[in-house]
């Protein structure tokens, strides 16, 4: 299964005031592993980026400039996530941003909300007393965020990968690679086992004359149906 972990930074928090997407960061993750393929742009929002919002992901007006507009990167956006659902944290809001640029650059179809998982939405059905950032939920799961000094839809997409496998009470990656060493182990104790065959000499019992009888007597305490009295040697039930 092909999902698509993705988060953008903008210039604000308004697409239908001017507000402009600057930055689109994607993993892709199938059965909820990523497999390294990655989509980022930054973009060129043909505006001034307010310092407030450079203050959040450290975007100025000058580095933009020179990146390429929405429009040139679009059809490449689309061919990465094609038809498959898409993730994200407050997805109404990216999603409201992608919409709003793809209908700027003229293309006719928008990204329906009914193929998105938010995993703002998941986290709040999950732990109702938040909090629920994205910050929030690493530190709540133990996920590494110590080099997420600003936003930044690439560094923030996998984070919310190993979010999202934390939200859905999966460890995909963790029990692949586990079940691979568990039957590399398991065929490695057979193997030993088969070259070195029976032991010589058996095992001494573990279980005393005494312990036997004392369990006996505490099964006939049982009464006649005590299905315990069904391993006891034909010649020891009662």
């Amino acid at each position: 299964m092909r999902e698509i972990v993705f988060d953008t930074e903008t210039t604000g928090l308004d697409p239908r005031r001017g507000d402009r997407l600057i930055e689109i960061g994607c993993i892709e993750i199938v059965n909820r592993i990523p497999t390294g393929r990655e989509f980022h742009r930054y973009i060129n929002p043909e505006r001034d980026v307010p310092a407030e919002a450079e203050a959040v992901h450290g975007l100025s007006t000058q580095f933009l400039l020179d990146k390429p507009l929405f429009a040139d990167v679009a059809q490449e956006f689309l061919d990465f996530i094609a038809g498959d659902t898409l993730v994200a944290h407050n997805a109404v809001f990216d999603i409201g941003f992608l919409n709003a640029e793809l209908e700027r650059w003229g293309h006719p179809t928008t990204i329906s909300m009914s193929r998105v998982v938010d995993t703002l939405q998941l986290a709040r059905r999950k732990h109702p007393a938040g909090p629920n950032s994205l910050d929030a939920l690493c530190k709540r799961y133990g996920i590494d965020n110590s080099k997420r000094i600003k936003h930044g839809a690439l560094m923030d997409s996998l984070l919310l990968a190993d979010v999202y496998v934390e939200l859905l009470g999966e460890r995909q990656a963790s029990l692949v690679l586990g079940g691979e060493r568990a039957s590399a182990a398991r065929d490695a104790t057979v193997g030993a086992t088969a070259l070195r065959g029976p032991r010589p000499v058996p095992l001494a019992a573990r279980l005393t004359d005494e312990m036997i009888a004392a369990h006996r007597a505490f099964v006939e305490t049982l009464g006649p149906k005590a299905i315990w009295k069904r391993y006891f040697a034909p010649d020891e039930a009662t």
